[in-house]
C-alpha cells in the first residue's frame, strides 16, 4: 500500500489519479510539512473519493508546541473534521524532553474521534522509540509513521523491521522518509511493513511526480 504526501492540490489529484492508495494531504514541503489549508482539502476532494489524511502541524521545527500553537491545532482538527471530508488526521506532540506527550495527544484523539489518528515522524526525535511506540499503542493511536529514528527509510530500514515485528499486530508501521521507486521494492521487502510513504517529488519543487507513483505502485505489487 503507498500514501503519498502531497503539499499542494494538483499534487494530490495526481497522486490520486496515478493509483495511491491514500493521500497525505500537508503543506510546505521545505518544513517538512505543516497544516494545509481547508480550501486545498476542498479542491482535492472535489476530484476524488481516496482516503485523504490531514496534518496538523502549525509549524515546522521542533514537536514541543506553545498554548497558543495547541490551540491552533486543536481549531485546525475540529475545522477539518466538521468539514466531513477527511478520513484521518496526522500529528505528535512531544514534551520538553522530546518525549511522547501522553496528556496533550490523548486531547488530540478525542478531538479528532472517531476518526483514525495517525503519528508522524516526530516519534524519530525521541530517545526510547520503544517505549515511544508503547505509548502511542495506549493512546489509541491506528498508525505510526517513522523512519526508525534515523533520518531516511534506508538508514532505519532494520530498526522498523524490529518495530514491525514486536508491534505489527498492535499498530500499523508506516515506512517513510525518502523513499522512491529505486528503494521502494528493497524496503518493503526489509521491513515487512504494509504501508510505504513518499513524497514522490523528483524535481527541485513540491509537485508530486505522476510517473513515479505508478513506477512505485508496480513494484510494490511485485514485493
Amino acid at each position: 500500500m503507498l500514501e503519498i504526501a502531497c503539499f499542494n492540490a494538483a499534487s494530490a489529484i495526481a497522486a490520486a489519479l496515478a493509483g495511491a492508495d491514500r493521500i497525505e494531504l500537508c503543506a510546505d514541503y521545505s518544513a517538512g510539512g505543516v497544516t494545509p489549508s481547508l480550501s486545498t482539502l476542498h479542491a482535492v476532494r472535489s476530484k476524488t473519493d481516496k482516503p485523504i489524511n490531514v496534518m496538523i502541524r502549525p509549524r515546522g521545527g521542533d514537536f514541543n508546541y506553545s498554548a497558543a500553537e495547541l490551540s491552533q491545532v486543536k481549531s485546525s482538527i475540529e475545522t477539518f473534521k466538521a468539514s466531513g471530508m477527511v478520513n484521518g488526521f496526522v500529528f505528535g506532540v512531544l514534551d520538553a524532553a522530546d518525549r511522547v506527550d501522553v496528556e496533550k495527544n490523548r486531547e488530540l484523539i478525542g478531538l479528532a474521534a472517531p476518526l483514525p489518528c495517525t503519528f508522524h515522524r516526530a516519534i524519530d526525535g525521541v530517545e526510547d522509540i520503544c517505549a515511544a511506540v508503547e505509548m502511542i499503542i495506549d493512546l489509541g493511536f491506528r498508525n505510526i509513521l517513522t523512519s526508525g529514528g534515523a533520518s531516511n527509510a534506508t538508514s532505519g530500514a532494520d530498526e522498523v523491521a524490529g518495530l514491525q515485528k514486536k508491534y505489527g499486530q498492535r499498530i500499523s508501521l508506516i515506512l517513510g522518509g525518502g523513499i522512491r521507486s529505486a528503494n521502494v521494492q528493497e524496503l518493503k521487502r526489509r521491513t515487512g511493513v504494509e504501508w510505504m510513504h513518499s513524497a514522490a517529488i523528483t524535481s527541485g519543487d513540491e509537485t508530486v511526480d505522476e510517473e513515479e507513483v505508478k513506477k512505485m505502485i508496480a513494484l510494490l505489487q511485485d514485493a
